[in-house]
C-alpha cells in the first residue's frame, strides 16, 4: 500500500505555466498581482523581440508576452478550435477576491454554488476569462 502512494506521489503533476499574448504584460501582471495576490517571478526579453512578465506564485505562474509587431483579438475563443477559454484560479477567501475584481474595474458574472465550490467569472485585461473557484 505504502508504494502505491509514492508511486501516485512521484506521477503527480501540476501545471507550471500559461503563455498568453497581451498588449501590455507590465500593466497586466499588476492588476493580476493586485487582485490575486501573486507577485512578478521573471521578465525580460522573449521569442521575436517581444516581451514576457511571469506572473504568478511560486508554484505555477501565467507568462504575459508582447510581441514587436501589431496584435489581433482573437474573437469568441469558446468557438474556435484550440480557443483559450479562461484561466481557472482557486482562492482561499472568494469574497475578498470578488472585492479586489470589482475595485480593479471587473464585473464578476455568472455565479455559482454547486459541487464542488462556490466560483464566480470575470472578463479581465485585455478580455482574458478568469473563473475564480473556492472550495473552502
Amino acid at each position: 500500500m505504502v508504494i502505491h502512494q509514492i508511486q501516485a506521489k512521484e506521477n503527480e503533476m501540476h501545471l507550471e505555466h500559461v503563455n498568453i499574448t497581451v498588449p501590455d504584460p507590465k500593466a497586466t501582471a499588476a492588476t493580476l498581482c493586485d487582485i490575486f495576490g501573486w507577485h512578478i517571478r521573471w521578465q525580460g526579453e522573449a521569442k521575436d523581440n517581444g516581451f514576457t512578465v511571469h506572473v504568478g506564485d511560486s508554484d505555477s505562474y501565467l507568462a504575459l508576452y508582447a510581441p514587436k509587431k501589431s496584435l489581433e483579438p482573437m474573437g469568441n475563443t469558446y468557438s474556435r478550435i484550440g480557443g483559450f477559454n479562461h484561466v481557472g484560479v482557486v482562492v482561499n477567501d472568494i469574497e475578498e477576491i470578488e472585492a479586489k475584481v470589482i475595485a480593479s474595474g471587473f464585473t464578476p458574472h455568472l455565479h455559482g454554488d454547486y459541487e464542488p465550490g462556490l466560483r464566480f467569472y470575470f472578463d479581465g485585461p485585455y478580455g482574458i476569462e478568469f473563473e475564480v473557484v473556492s472550495y473552502d
